[in-house]
């Protein structure tokens, strides 16, 4: 269960060099805070980071950015982020659905989508992360070659993703329901859910989708 409450979370993002508090205001210029033209990758419910960590840590000439709409999550991101001070990532804290107003067209060469909240209730449908009205936000920010990269433990959640994909005009590049055991798991990099998951001997489903 992710904490919703942590005494002062806010004002110590707001206080952070690794959290943008006006992204509206970087639209089509995320590249100047970063101070390259290297591309962009998007994680959209970065939790308490670890993921993006890796990467970031892994590849210094990508530009990572994570959103997470919880404070009491996202600082916990961000105290990693502080001991590390990687130049190449920084966060947001914001709704999935603005993502639109924050990137501009091509801005932004991948998204990763990681154990995301599967909100089970048919009538939350449009509120997945992989539905077809988030297929469609992905559409107007991605590069052309861009691609979204879906990983989850919840195999009703990955069907789901997989139909609506078709539904979006979007393909499948590649897909597991086994990711651990698949050619698909080099250089996979786990995050705090998929450990957990792991260790309750849960698959863990994976997806490339791309245009």
């Amino acid at each position: 269960m992710r904490l919703r409450n942590v005494q002062g979370a806010r004002e110590a993002m707001i206080e952070s060099e690794y959290t943008v508090n006006e992204p509206v205001e970087m639209k089509g210029k995320w590249n100047e805070l970063f101070h390259n033209c290297n591309p962009i990758h998007l994680e959209i419910g970065t939790g308490k980071g670890k993921f993006l960590i890796e990467l970031a840590t892994a590849n210094p000439d990508i530009n990572y950015i994570g959103i997470e709409k919880y404070s009491s999550v996202l600082i916990r991101a961000l105290q990693k982020q502080e001991e590390c001070k990687l130049p190449n990532l920084i966060f947001i804290r914001m709704e999935a659905e603005q993502i639109e107003d924050i990137f501009a067209k091509d801005e932004i060469s991948k998204i990763y989508l990681n154990f995301s909240d599967p909100w089970p209730k048919d009538r939350h449908a449009k509120r997945r992360l992989t539905s077809r009205q988030f297929f469609a936000r992905y559409n107007n920010i991605l590069a052309k070659e861009g691609s979204v990269e879906f990983k989850t433990d919840n195999r009703a959640l990955f069907d789901f993703s997989l139909d609506e994909i078709k539904e979006a005009a979007w393909n499948v590049d590649a897909v597991t329901y086994d990711l651990h055991n698949s050619p698909m798991s080099e250089g996979n990099i786990m995050t705090e859910y998929e450990i957990r998951f792991s260790e309750m001997g849960n698959p863990i489903n994976k997806l490339i989708a791309s245009r």
